[in-house]
């Protein structure tokens, strides 16, 4: 019998409530208690809330990790951080203590329905410069697994509002 072969992949994580950092920090240390890998993690970047800038503003980090997992299986660990975290989930996009994405997984590409729902690679990535820069900083070579386009030329799309909303902190 074959050995599952380890995969790297990019998560996101964010906070907007609480001792942001410190949740941050407790989702890698947590991830890592699951047997979860963490190669590299950029520096933390503020952000305006998204949908609505007038919510708390949102810290965030992108991480590569590596793992044995299977998407699904990550997915479900990802879960499981954030409830241990304390995140409730009542309304799309409302303020919370950890929210944890799977960027991309060996840069496949995957849309699974059942049992969960998961796009990979995450969808509207190439809009969201709250992963688009900090996944820059860790890996300046990645490209987007659908349309091959490098990072920085995604970034290079990004409008300048949001390219000034952002801050490594």
């Amino acid at each position: 019998m074959l050995e599952k072969q380890a995969k790297y992949a990019f998560i996101a994580i964010g906070s907007n409530l609480g001792n942001k950092k410190l949740n941050i920090e407790k989702a890698k240390f947590k991830l890592q208690e699951k047997l979860i890998k963490i190669i590299k993690s950029s520096s933390d970047y503020e952000t305006l809330s998204w949908p609505n800038p007038n919510k708390p503003k949102f810290i965030n980090v992108v991480i590569k990790i590596k793992t044995f997992f299977s998407p699904i299986e990550l997915l479900n660990i990802c879960n499981k951080v954030e409830i241990e975290l304390g995140r409730k989930r009542f309304k799309k996009n409302e303020p919370r203590t950890c929210d944890i994405d799977i960027i991309d997984y060996d840069q496949k590409i995957l849309n699974i329905k059942r049992p969960l729902k998961l796009t990979i690679p995450h969808p509207f990535i190439e809009h969201r410069n709250f992963v688009l820069l900090p996944l820059f900083e860790i890996a300046q070579n990645w490209r987007h697994p659908v349309t091959k386009v490098k990072i920085g030329k995604l970034i290079s799309f990004l409008k300048e509002e949001d390219l000034r909303s952002i801050k490594q902190i």
